[in-house]
């Protein structure tokens, strides 16, 4: 392997922030479409490559912005990187500073569970407190008091976290943590640290989110002891080292939920692999209620039917195994056009609602209180200019345009690009009307591309 981190640069310009999506809505979507690998998973198991001294393969990983990201921040800690198509080779058997740099971890908050790894392999880790999307505050007071509980000394000055491991060892201690929240993050950042801890750590009221899971898998087959995944209560035996793994991630069920709210806003019929199913039980169960019928062709592979009648129906966010925070948008613009009055209450971030006031700019009738959202239904939305404030509210205008009569444009496409492996093109395939124009390319005001006009013309 070479030196150097050979993902592509993901530092945000003026080119790729003025680029903007444009929808010809109404046309209804057929065919196949690719689930790409989860967003969430390939961030925080890039971060849990750190703790191995060997090389790592990961398959199925997206293209995304913040997978760059994360491969810059481990390329600046002195961690090898090479990648082909979705397979990404990590060597961290070098890791060169514990200094992770602050231009690059303020950009992207998963970049923070890096601590614990870094702290677990070297005795001492200094982070810059994380960035992301906008949408609440998600403070690391849980991620700092779990690993003061395994013997860190941990202090925050001036924007970085400065954190060590007192004694000859360098090695964090095993311990018995109670997170007060069940937070994804925290759970995946003190598990990747009790992984090379001496002796036991048990989290109680640990995340069960699918992408915890995976990063247990990944651990585990490193050569990690853990127990209990997928349950509220991890036991971690710390082992001294972990080995070389070849791991592939599991399929994202969010991008899966946004495309079968896709194919149900726009009453079409078509299918998508590879999905786990019961990573979607809520959302599929939510998608019944409004109306809409979801058939099982395979184990992995799901299949929307046309939908005649969109239903109202309530939503509130929770914890998985409850309805997932980053599908709250993209329903809301699905309940916008249902029959009725539907109440969507968001409980996990105080700060995820601000996509309503850019639906109401197509049409829909959305009141915001609070955390709540009453959405009264519409006939139908008309396509207007609208601005993504965020990755998941993004995906909900996009969504809406499809759905829309006229001409949608979408600006604040870093949003998307962050968490979605090539959305427009995807869509593209399945028969929208969807193109990406860059700066330099003029704005077609009648814009009606055919899928040849629109698979030539979409930048990458």
């Amino acid at each position: 392997m070479k030196p150097s981190c050979s993902l592509p640069d993901a530092k945000s310009s003026p080119a790729v922030d003025s680029s903007v999506l444009q929808i010809q809505g109404g046309h209804p979507l057929q065919g196949h479409v690719k689930i790409s690998g989860a967003k969430n998973s390939a961030l925080v198991i890039m971060a849990g490559a750190l703790l191995c001294s060997g090389d790592c393969r990961i398959r199925n990983v997206p293209s995304l912005a913040d997978v760059k990201r994360m491969g810059q921040v481990l390329s600046a800690l002195g961690v090898q990187l090479q990648q082909h198509g979705d397979i990404l080779d990590i060597n961290a058997s070098e890791i060169r500073t514990s200094k992770a740099p602050y231009e690059l971890v303020t950009q992207l908050r998963a970049s923070f569970f890096a601590i614990g790894a870094i702290l677990a392999r070297l005795g001492v880790a200094h982070m810059p407190l994380p960035g992301g999307c906008a949408i609440g505050a998600r403070p690391v007071d849980l991620h700092v008091r779990g690993l003061q509980a395994m013997g860190a000394e941990v202090q925050i000055e001036h924007g970085i976290c400065h954190a060590y491991v007192p004694g000859k060892s360098g090695r964090l201690k095993g311990a018995k943590i109670y997170l007060d929240i069940a937070s994804v993050g925290a759970t995946e950042n003190l598990m990747m640290a009790a992984t090379l801890a001496e002796g036991e750590t048990i989290i109680e009221n640990a995340a069960r989110e699918p992408e915890v899971v995976d990063l247990a898998n990944f651990c585990i087959a490193m050569g990690a002891k853990i127990k209990g995944a997928g349950t509220s209560t991890l036991i971690i035996d710390g082992v001294p080292k972990l080995h070389s793994t070849d791991y592939t991630i599991i399929p994202d069920r969010i991008e899966a939920g946004t495309f079968l709210v896709a194919g149900a806003i726009t009453r079409s019929e078509f299918s998508l692999s590879p999905v786990v199913p019961d990573h979607l039980v809520p959302i599929i169960a939510k998608l019944r209620d409004i109306g809409v019928s979801i058939i099982e062709d395979s184990p992995n592979c799901l299949r929307i039917q046309r939908a005649e009648i969109l239903k109202a129906a309530d939503i509130e966010t929770l914890p998985y195994p409850g309805f997932p925070t980053d599908m709250q948008a993209p329903f809301m613009s699905l309940l916008s056009i249902a029959e009725g009055d539907s109440l969507i209450n968001e409980s996990v971030f105080e700060n995820r609602l601000r996509h309503a006031s850019e639906l109401n700019r197509l049409g829909a009738d959305i009141r915001v209180k609070g955390n709540t959202a009453f959405v009264k239904g519409v006939p139908l939305l008309s396509g207007a200019p609208v601005l993504a404030t965020d990755l998941r509210a993004a995906a909900a205008l996009v969504l809406a345009g499809l759905a829309a009569q006229g001409k949608t444009t979408i600006q604040g496409l870093r949003h998307l690009d962050r968490g979605y492996d090539q959305l427009d093109k995807k869509l593209q395939q399945l028969g929208a009307k969807i193109l990406r124009v860059e700066p330099q390319t003029p704005v077609d005001k009648d814009f009606v591309p055919n899928s040849t006009d629109a698979e030539q013309s979409i930048s990458t």
